[in-house]
């Protein structure tokens, strides 16, 4: 019995020191294996549409920021961008003739100012002076129609004259000589009644012509008026002017921005590699008609890839950013790698599902929660990008 207990005794000791052991090694410990690789996914889509026509690259290829990844057929978006680059060149022709009449423009207005008062003032200036002689020439018909009536009197009394005194010379009481004279004088009466019916008919030619040269002038003052008026509108022609320059300028700013979208469009015809990865989920093809937006393949940056960490909420009492932490990888292993805290997640992973949990229903059940804690490698750990997302992996986070 005495060799028995010893042996219970025995068995009892180490299986304490076994679980003191283990208490010392695991304790200020904090271990999940709800953890896996996580990394970056970036979609590769088509900014424009078209026909596929080269596919360079394959599933799983790596690839350099820059590399083409897939070619579009680019002919229209040329096509488009010839036509927006003519579009471009006729609006800064057109820019530039407004540009260029708006000092045609200022300086003809006004210049066109001046002349147009000097044009007034010479009309004016010539009405008064048809205004003056069409006057003289009514006084000087007046005159000749006086004048023709005291001449028809002087004639008609000289032929009454000359009529009584071929009566008497007939009858011997007047001379042959007396007589003579007055025939002599009724035709000089005669003579200057024609004299003056002349100046008469010349009188209304002339005062014909003052009317007319009259009319002509007030034509012209009204000419001069309305050339006046015009230009007077001077600061509205220049700024109508100067509006046109700007219209003209912005139709320049569009044309420019419709080249640059048409250049733009013709450079997405050729997507390339934003980032450096590994090509993944490739499914564009030659031939295949793709429209804007589609996805055509995923790259995923080894490069840049952390760990996801599902802790329960009861481990995260000790847990704090920058603590040292061991990743186990179940792919090579157990191969360890080292790397620290990150940051920790500010609401449990249920928070964040589709349907989050709805505790007021009344059939509550507690249930411990995780929280995504994110751990980032140390540098140079993994030359060879042996590390893929969705690995399943074992953190432990060293805590003190």
């Amino acid at each position: 019995m005495s060799g028995r207990i010893r042996i219970l005794v025995g068995v009892a000791v180490l299986a304490g020191l076994g679980v003191g052991a283990w208490f010392y090694l695991t304790r200020n410990r904090e271990s999940t294996d709800d953890a896996q690789v996580d990394a970056h996914v970036t979609p590769v889509a088509a900014r424009v549409g078209g026909t596929v026509l080269r596919v360079p690259v394959a599933d799983n290829q790596p690839v350099e920021a820059g590399t083409v990844l897939v070619e579009i057929d680019p002919r229209e978006y040329q096509i488009a961008l010839d036509r927006a680059r003519a579009e471009l060149a006729n609006a800064e022709a057109e820019l530039a003739a407004a540009n260029a009449n708006v000092p045609i423009t200022a300086t003809s207005t006004s210049s066109g100012v001046a002349t147009a008062h000097s044009g007034v003032e010479q009309a004016q200036s010539l009405a008064e002076e048809a205004q003056h002689n069409l006057d003289a020439a009514e006084a000087r018909l007046t005159t000749a129609r006086a004048k023709v009536t005291g001449e028809e009197a002087t004639a008609s009394r000289d032929e009454r004259d000359a009529a009584r005194l071929k009566g008497l010379l007939a009858k011997d009481e007047v001379s042959q000589q007396q007589y003579d004279a007055a025939v002599a004088q009724a035709d000089s009466s005669k003579a200057d009644v024609a004299v003056a019916r002349s100046q008469v008919r010349e009188a209304e030619f002339a005062l014909q012509v003052a009317r007319g040269r009259l009319a002509q002038s007030k034509v012209a003052q009204q000419v001069a008026s309305t050339d006046l008026r015009t230009a007077e509108t001077a600061p509205q022609q220049l700024a109508a002017s100067k509006a046109r320059a700007q219209s003209s300028e912005a139709r320049v700013k569009q044309a420019q921005a419709a080249v640059g979208r048409a250049e733009l469009d013709l450079e997405h015809a050729t997507v390339k590699a934003s980032i450096k990865g590994i090509v993944s989920r490739k499914s564009a093809e030659p031939g295949q008609v793709i429209q804007p937006g589609q996805p055509l393949m995923t790259l995923i940056p080894l490069e840049q890839i952390w760990i996801t960490a599902n802790f329960k909420e009861t481990q995260l009492e000790d847990m704090r950013v920058g603590q040292r932490v061991k990743v186990d990888v179940d792919a090579y292993g157990g191969k360890e790698f080292n790397g620290k805290v990150d940051s920790i997640a500010a609401a449990t992973g249920s928070r964040f599902s589709l349907l989050p949990p709805e505790n007021a229903t009344g059939n509550f059940v507690k249930v411990v929660q995780r929280v995504p804690v994110k751990i980032v490698l140390d540098s140079g750990q993994d030359p060879e990008h042996l590390l893929r997302p969705g690995m399943s992996v074992t953190p432990t986070v060293y805590t003190r």
